[in-house]
């Protein structure tokens, strides 16, 4: 069950422009993040983490990749650069038995530093969504 829209995200090679744009000129705020293996920003609206924003590492794009899969930086303009939709979600395993049966892939990840389950999956488009499952323990 959808709760609501959690977040969008940008992947980007232009991350600290981004960054300023969203912050200095909208008026979020660049606040906490988790650590993940990647270089990024979350861009907060009051208390919510409304903008995610993540660059791909020259150095070390494995860490991105094997998170969220890899993506041609060539296609990162305009639409092409809105990585995934994210949703707050209720009840995983009624989510689970349906994608079993449907056949469809997903992957599944736990958040480091947040008690924070998700599920990625693509649409028939190829749009990633993103389903969240916070305080949620196998």
């Amino acid at each position: 069950m959808l709760t609501g829209l959690e977040h969008y995200a940008i992947r980007t090679t232009k991350l600290e422009e981004t960054k300023n744009f969203y912050v200095d000129l909208l008026g979020l705020i660049d606040g906490a993040r988790p650590h993940f293996p990647f270089p990024g920003h979350w861009l907060y609206l009051g208390d919510h983490a409304l903008v995610h924003l993540f660059a791909i590492d020259p150095k070390n794009p494995e860490g991105l990749n094997d998170y969220l899969g890899e993506v041609d930086a060539s296609n990162l303009t305009g639409s092409g650069a809105v990585d995934h939709l994210a949703f707050r979600a209720e009840n995983p395993e009624e989510l689970r038995n349906r994608i079993q049966k449907s056949g469809t892939k997903y992957r599944d990840r736990k958040v480091p530093d947040l008690d924070l389950y998700q599920v990625f999956l693509e649409d028939p488009n190829g749009i990633t969504i993103e389903l969240n499952y916070f305080n949620y323990s196998e």
